[in-house]
């Protein structure tokens, strides 16, 4: 009987770590402008995060849960100190995958998704 509830406990232990798996987003900010952008923050629905500066060349990896649903806003400075915004992607909650966003020029970013439910 004691060998049956340690099987038994063990197996529940085992599925209770498989099932135990979050649902995130993994984001990257990728800067190809040639110059360096300010205050980059991405506003995804329930929160937001960003860099302080992002220099040419480098990326800026975050990840995050959607706990709503809704567009991703993009806000940034360029080098001029000129302000930009755009919006982005459609992001539901539960989805999970990937996030990319590529500055292109000073005031163009390129969204690309790669989620799931």
């Amino acid at each position: 009987m004691r060998r049956v509830l340690v099987v038994c406990l063990m197996l529940v232990a085992a599925l209770g770590s498989v099932g135990c798996r979050s649902k995130y987003i993994e984001a990257t900010l990728e800067n190809r402008t040639g110059e360096t952008l300010h205050l980059v923050t991405v506003e995804y629905p329930s929160a937001s995060f960003g860099t302080q500066q992002l220099l040419p060349g480098a990326s800026f990896h975050y990840r995050f849960k959607l706990l709503g649903s809704g567009p991703v806003k993009l806000s940034w400075v360029d080098a001029a100190r000129a302000e930009h915004a755009q919006v982005g992607p459609e992001m539901l909650e539960g989805q999970q995958g990937q996030l990319e966003v590529v500055f292109k020029s000073a005031g163009v970013a390129q969204f690309k998704t790669s989620v799931r439910p």
